[in-house]
């Protein structure tokens, strides 16, 4: 004979206080779970948004990023008469040479200084990267020392305004618009003519190429024939790989800081359900005397403590869950370690992460309830009555 779920229910209702304490104590767990997932999500689905899934990027070999690449003018004409590159309706190769290098700006309000990245792009480079929108403004005209700004970074940071003028590389620049990139780390970037800004910094090269194939199941051969030919230094990635690579040493530590917090905020959270359900033991020591005297076996006495306890651990994931679904409104911006620039990105709540904390709520759940429960079910009938 098995005990009915509802009279677990019932228990927990009649306990309010410890039951509230309980599941907010795993709430909280839960929520710092489940906001760290989210952050490190955010990041990766910030950078990995960034690529087009048909683009691909040339890099210097060995060269982590394109600040620290550098790709020359005669091997930027041997990439470009690659035959898988697409053409454009004007009937030109869809490749962008672009440039780039990061400067040093005040933040608004606290004129805390930050890396922004100057991005020196192509008459394509909006072309292959259609998620740029410009929303304000105009693009620079070729050849002129005019430059725009990335959505987020141009409310935080001095002179990124549109009118407003930078000075960085010797010269003065002046921003003729405003450029909306959606979720992806193009928001957190200034963009200007290619020439202009290499003659500014006094670079011979380029940092980067970017072209759309025209078929992307042949990335495979165009990688090995870019990579093995001698005359040039290079590396090929597509795009959203490439992106990807910048996350992972951040993600990474995100990850680390997450798990070690969550552990140590889980055995609290753990400790406190056990004395709970210890407790609940205790004050029901007749009565569950009384269940055993009418004929409940020992199983159904454990499956109802223990499922007292997942239950406690399942509301804590769901209020957990769902204070840190509110994340999802907060954008926050730091330093990429592989590129040393700003990132803005915002907290991401994806369904396996839904998953991963109420998964971890019901494990804190069962572990915190399984020794009370074990005692409950192990007691003698002759015990529990007097």
């Amino acid at each position: 004979m098995n005990i009915p779920l509802s009279y677990s229910f019932r228990n927990l209702l009649t306990r309010r206080l410890t039951t509230f304490l309980t599941a907010s104590g795993m709430a909280m767990v839960v929520f710092v779970f489940a906001a760290t997932l989210m952050l490190t999500d955010g990041l990766q689905k910030t950078l990995i948004e960034t690529g087009s899934p048909d683009n691909v990027v040339i890099i210097r070999k060995g060269a982590q990023t394109e600040v620290q690449s550098g790709v020359e003018r005669l091997q930027t004409s041997i990439v470009a008469s690659q035959p898988e590159i697409a053409i454009g309706q004007d009937g030109s190769c869809l490749m962008a040479r672009e440039m780039v290098v990061l400067i040093n700006l005040p933040k608004r309000g606290s004129n805390k200084p930050a890396n922004v990245v100057i991005r020196g792009i192509g008459a394509h480079s909006l072309a292959l990267r259609p998620q740029v929108k410009l929303i304000e403004g105009r693009m620079p005209r070729p050849g002129s020392a005019e430059i725009i700004a990335g959505l987020s970074l141009s409310g935080r940071f001095q002179g990124t305004g549109i009118g407003e003028h930078l000075r960085f590389g010797m010269r003065e620049w002046r921003v003729v618009g405003i450029f909306e990139a959606g979720n992806t780390g193009f928001n957190s970037e200034i963009w200007g003519d290619a020439d202009q800004l290499m003659q500014a910094f006094r670079r011979p090269v380029y940092s980067s190429l970017l072209f759309r194939l025209a078929d992307v199941t042949q990335f495979a051969a165009v990688k090995e024939r870019l990579e093995g030919d001698p005359r040039l230094t290079v590396e090929a990635k597509l795009e959203p790989r490439y992106y990807l690579d910048q996350s992972e040493a951040m993600a990474k530590f995100l990850r680390i800081l997450g798990i070690t917090l969550t552990i140590i905020f889980s055995l609290g959270a753990t400790i406190g359900a056990m004395i709970t359900m210890y407790a609940a033991v205790a004050n029901r020591v007749s009565e569950i005397g009384t269940l055993r005297a009418i004929g409940f076996q020992r199983s159904s006495i454990l499956a109802a403590f223990l499922f007292e306890s997942l239950l406690l651990g399942l509301v804590g994931g769901v209020a957990g869950v769902f204070a840190a679904s509110f994340m999802q409104l907060i954008t926050i911006s730091t330093m990429n370690w592989q590129t040393f620039s700003e990132l803005a990105f915002s907290f991401s709540l994806t369904p396996t992460t839904v998953l991963q904390s109420l998964g971890f709520s019901l494990v804190m759940g069962f572990v915190g309830g399984v020794i009370p429960a074990l005692r409950a079910s192990r007691m003698s009938i002759v015990d529990a009555l007097h």
